[in-house]
């Protein structure tokens, strides 16, 4: 068992070792009979106070007593009842005075567990007895609840009594559930339950963490008066949960001293029990032996999981980029009408291609929107992954690869199932990796006059692209200039698009690469980081080396060979 974590009226501990190896020795000795005289001051606490009874008080005090005379028969003198010392189990059940009384009545028996705790104490009686009196134990199975643990107190006052609603809800313990196997018909759950039960509520509002809980009782009542319920107190709560955390509190004893608790009443009796904790200590022997199973275990383990994923990374092919998108159409905001939905593909340029199976284009679903401010969204959250190769050409030497381009179209559909057409857009995949959140503003084509309006409202359809790659430039478009003049469009809303870029080459793994001046363009690619940003003044210098390589192939040569003897004057010999 480790160290404690924390201490506060209590310790937690964790353990990998089976719970049921734990045992604690308890010992409790009345002190003295304090008497009416004393002052009525309260005892100082160590810690927060002990459930038991109002009115008591519990601090570690003084070293631990000794335990003689523990185990005595019930029929032994006063004073000799006055000491006792018993060692218990997790989950150990021994049986208090009220309790043997009580199931030794047939008819008190109204559970198997009842009939079962009837059972053992006869078999007890038939052996001789049982051999602890003032110490007994309630554990997971039990009927029984420590107000006092569960209740938090309003007041200062030590005799608050909890209210109805604090009773109920400590009564509601957190057990263990049943993990039954699952059958057919419970595969097919339920997402909502429109009429739940009283079970369900309570199992559904309640903390199911897997936790079992036990009490180690004492019976404080003067001699020959044990079995009363007043008399009995809160020595110990032990609470262990599925993930091998053990509660215990109050802490064990060890050097701190004994506990002390002061009762109510005329003589004010005082008296002190300690807890130790007396599990078995594992060998050195069995100890190493653990740990060489568990390298075991986790080295298995650790060639399973490398089974599956493969002894070999998947890697591209030399002077091929791979650019792996995983992207989310986030929300379409802005728009007109209701009923959103967005149809969208990938262009791929020349030198780029896709798998077999890959899909380059979807359709979302129709998603109504939701008024947040002053725009009405629609929140998508349509996932899409995209799988593309660049194979480098020796026409890409001198040159910046294109990259992808989505399109998109945003329609709006009505209640007679007419779609209208609310916007177009376009946008270029990042060229770095990494996380990317893009919103992209969109448009439409208008007629003039209020007749397309009209019917726009009325009957649905407006015009449309019938090349959607017109948003941008044409893919048809072969010439060099493009002239949208008397083209008539209006701005509409936008679209949300987050984007998870990643790229794999083996031109990132050349170190030489790393030391050398870029000189490819996946060498290139690698820094694509700081590209992106320089990307539009790199194309502005090519443009302009070619038109001022033009001009000077238009100039004449002696006009070429003058201009340069004016710049460079000849040097005096």
């Amino acid at each position: 068992m480790a160290e404690p974590l924390c201490s506060a009226g209590g310790a937690v501990y964790r353990s990998r070792d089976p719970v049921r190896n734990l045992r604690l020795r308890v010992r409790i000795r009345r002190v003295a009979a304090a008497g009416p005289f004393l002052p009525q001051v309260p005892l100082p606490l160590a810690g927060p106070e002990l459930p038991g009874l109002a009115g008591r008080a519990v601090t570690p005090e003084g070293p631990a007593p000794s335990a003689a005379g523990a185990r005595r028969p019930p029929e032994e003198k006063e004073e000799e009842e006055e000491e006792e010392e018993a060692e218990v189990g997790w989950q150990e059940k021994l049986f208090s005075q009220f309790e043997v009384d009580l199931y030794q009545n047939a008819s008190a028996c109204q559970t198997p567990l009842d009939r079962q705790y009837r059972e053992e104490i006869l078999k007890l009686e038939k052996t001789g007895g049982r051999k602890n009196n003032r110490i007994f134990t309630y554990t997971d199975h039990d009927r029984f609840t420590n107000l006092e643990e569960h209740c938090q107190k309003v007041t200062d006052s030590d005799h608050e009594v909890p209210s109805y609603l604090a009773e109920r809800m400590a009564n509601v313990r957190r057990r263990r559930q049943d993990r039954r196997p699952a059958e057919a018909s419970s595969l097919k759950s339920k997402t909502i339950t429109w009429e739940p039960s009283e079970e369900f509520k309570k199992n559904s509002h309640v903390i199911n963490t897997p936790v079992q809980t036990m009490y180690i009782m004492g019976d404080l009542g003067p001699y020959g008066k044990l079995g009363h319920r007043e008399y009995e107190h809160v020595l110990c709560t032990v609470k262990v949960d599925g993930n091998g955390v053990i509660t215990v509190k109050p802490d064990f004893t060890g050097a701190k001293g004994a506990y002390r608790i002061e009762q109510d009443g005329e003589k004010r009796e005082v008296w002190k029990y300690t807890i130790e904790n007396v599990s078995v200590p594992v060998q050195p022997e069995e100890e190493e032996r653990e740990q060489r199973v568990f390298t075991d275990l986790y080295a298995r383990h650790k060639e399973y999981l490398s089974g599956l994923v493969g002894s070999e990374f998947e890697m591209t092919l030399p002077g091929t980029l791979r650019l792996f998108v995983n992207g989310e159409i986030v929300s379409a905001q802005g728009y007109e009408y209701d009923n959103l939905y967005i149809h969208f593909f990938v262009e791929l340029p020349s030198q780029w291609s896709s798998p077999v199976f890959q899909q380059l284009s979807g359709v979302t679903q129709t998603c109504a929107t939701k008024t947040v401010g002053w725009d009405k969204v629609a929140h998508f959250c349509y996932p899409f992954t995209l799988d593309m190769f660049f194979t480098q050409g020796d026409e890409s030497e001198d040159s910046l690869p294109q990259w992808p381009v989505l399109y998109f179209e945003v329609l709006s559909l009505d209640f007679w199932q007419r779609y209208r057409v609310e916007g177009y857009g376009s946008l270029v995949l990042p060229a770095s990796p990494g996380l990317h959140m893009l919103t992209t503003p969109t448009w439409r084509p208008v007629e003039l006059g209020t007749v397309a309006e009209l019917r726009r409202f009325f009957i649905g359809g407006s015009p449309e692209l019938e090349d959607i790659t017109y948003a941008r430039i044409p893919s048809t478009f072969k010439g060099e200039r493009l002239s949208r003049f008397g083209f008539r469009t209006e701005t509409t809303g936008s679209v949300t698009f987050r984007l998870y870029c990643l790229q794999q080459s083996k031109a990132f793994l050349e170190t030489s690469a790393l030391r050398q001046r870029m000189q490819s363009v996946l060498d290139r690619l690698g820094g694509f980081s700081q590209q992106s940003s320089v990307y539009g003044v790199l194309e502005a210098f090519q443009r302009a080396r070619r038109r001022m390589q033009e001009a000077r192939q238009s100039l004449p040569q002696d006009l070429i060979s003058t201009s340069a003897s004016s710049v460079h004057p000849p040097q005096e010999p």
